[in-house]
């Protein structure tokens, strides 16, 4: 695993210590990013779910203002801040150690707000879409913000019945047993299914 693009192109980054978690692969990150394009510039991160960094460091390395990492695992946050560490971001990171569902009560309590979130929680738990519906019922982004969701293609058919009040499908890439959903949240007034 290591950053593909930017300025810590190439930095080799640690693996996960548990097998509970799942980095994203180079080429999924690779095409994630070719997508995003220069959205990724200057931009606030959530990388929900966040392991070892690999999604928010990649998004550091394009230039994106900051970063906040969400993880429950202990072991696996010493790795992130490693990782944060060798590609020289941890100036431009938070990392925080908890649960993800308390960190966006809190998050939206507080009304802070991000560009782009990208969730990527274990798969065949209803974690993804626990987390869209959160995500849903209080935005952390401004209107045209973006949440992926990363799962696995089989749990595509828990998001397949959602109506939606402020996250709009915009895109979804399949790229083998990793489906990226793209969603963009949509003003006051405009429907979400369209």
């Amino acid at each position: 695993m290591r950053v593909v693009a930017g300025t810590a192109k190439g930095r080799q980054l640690k693996e996960p210590p548990t097998t509970g978690t799942r980095p994203i692969m180079d080429r999924v990150k690779t095409a994630l990013f070719d997508t995003l394009g220069e959205r990724v510039e200057d931009a606030e991160i959530l990388d929900l779910f966040g392991g070892v960094g690999g999604v928010g460091i990649e998004a550091l390395s394009r230039g994106a203002r900051y970063a906040v990492f969400v993880e429950l695992s202990q072991a696996v946050v010493a790795v992130l801040q490693e990782n944060l560490r060798l590609t020289d971001f941890t100036d431009q990171a938070d990392v925080h150690r908890g649960d993800a569902f308390l960190f966006l009560e809190t998050a939206a309590r507080t009304r802070r707000v991000f560009d782009i979130i990208y969730a990527a929680p274990p798969q065949y738990q209803q974690l993804a879409l626990r987390a869209f519906k959160q995500l849903d019922a209080a935005p952390l982004t401004e209107p045209g913000g973006l949440v992926i969701m990363q799962i696995h293609p089989k749990e595509r058919i828990d998001f397949a019945t959602l109506i939606p009040r402020h996250l709009r499908l915009s895109d979804e890439r399949r790229y083998g047993s990793t489906l990226l959903l793209f969603y963009t949240h949509i003003s006051s007034g405009e429907d979400a299914n369209v």
